[in-house]
């Protein structure tokens, strides 16, 4: 069975910090290591191959190369690659931003929108993260608490712990704050619209560009309701555990706890895309530990992990 070992593009973002080195197994020189574009063939930066017979191509290229049906019959619908998982170090706050949806960004940004869904794998104590407006507002106050400084009072506030889940649909004002380390499984799109950026400075000495317009545009402006929390679906074996995260219409999320032997079934229907959370082991006879990131193409078959390990799935 043919299974990829997938390295980093690597993005070195001024709020970034250094634990996915540390922690995470990540390899740069860089002062700042803020996102690792785990699996990627976007444009602005591709994940890279390091086993086997593609050792060394850039996963774009493999992805461009090989026929359509690895990504699985479930992906007919797409012209590009649909999926984008990253590792993010917040060591200082994001900016207040949103995302737009298909529509809008298939017009304006000439790619697909952005929703995207939040697994929180380390907080320090008193971390919080921005989901959502805590009020009902017009558009024209919207920008009013922009320019006033005032916004980060009209937004969702949630302290948050190793373990939480939150799905980012498109149009909602959200930030990471500092002290947060997440996995980010997203859409294949890079259209950001920067709302807020507490009148941080950038490498040039200059504030960073606002968005301010199109975030108007397509902001959801009335309070959301549920968080994102782990869909529930438990399931518990004798070698592994197994937690539904999130089942939305662009993605599946599928958290493993594996103590033993795990076997999958891989099918035409889609691809698989392993997220390693903590621990180490094999599959099949590729070694894996924490901070790795696994592609398996869509094919008939099955693969084994063995070991102790914690990974999240993503399907389509």
């Amino acid at each position: 069975m043919e299974i990829l070992k997938l390295k980093p593009a690597i993005k070195d973002y001024l709020w970034g910090g250094r634990k996915l080195v540390e922690f995470y197994n990540k390899e740069s020189d860089l002062e700042k290591v803020a996102e690792t574009w785990e699996l990627s063939n976007h444009k602005d930066g591709s994940s890279i191959i390091v086993n086997g017979e593609y050792s060394g191509m850039l996963f774009k290229d493999y992805i461009e190369k090989q026929p359509k049906s690895i990504w699985g019959t479930h992906c007919d619908k797409y012209n590009n690659f649909p999926i984008l998982i990253k590792f993010i170090d917040a060591k200082q706050a994001l900016s207040i931003q949103v995302h737009p949806d298909d529509e809008y960004a298939l017009k304006n940004e000439g790619e697909f929108g952005k929703n995207e869904f939040w697994y929180v794998l380390e907080a320090d104590p008193g971390s919080f993260l921005y989901y959502g407006v805590n009020k009902e507002m017009s558009k024209e106050e919207y920008r009013q608490y922009i320019e006033d400084n005032t916004i980060c009072d009209y937004l969702k506030k949630v302290e948050v712990k190793k373990g939480d889940c939150f799905y980012i649909k498109a149009g909602t004002i959200h930030a990471i704050g500092a002290g947060l380390i997440i996995a980010e499984i997203q859409q294949c799109s890079n259209s950001t619209y920067r709302v807020y950026d507490f009148k941080r400075l950038g490498v040039d000495g200059k504030p960073r560009e606002l968005h301010i317009d199109k975030a108007v545009d397509v902001s959801c402006l009335l309070p959301s309701g549920k968080n994102g929390d782990p869909d529930g679906k438990f399931i518990k074996n004798e070698n592994y555990e197994e937690l539904l995260l999130t089942k939305n219409e662009y993605f599946t999320c599928i958290k493993y706890d594996v103590k033993g032997v795990y076997q999958q079934e891989v099918t035409k229907e889609t691809f698989q895309a392993l997220t390693i959370l903590d621990g180490e082991g094999k599959i099949n006879d590729i070694n894996i530990k924490k901070g790795d990131s696994i592609f398996v193409p869509a094919q008939q078959g099955f693969y084994k992990i063995e070991g102790n390990v914690s990974f999240i799935k993503t399907i389509l």
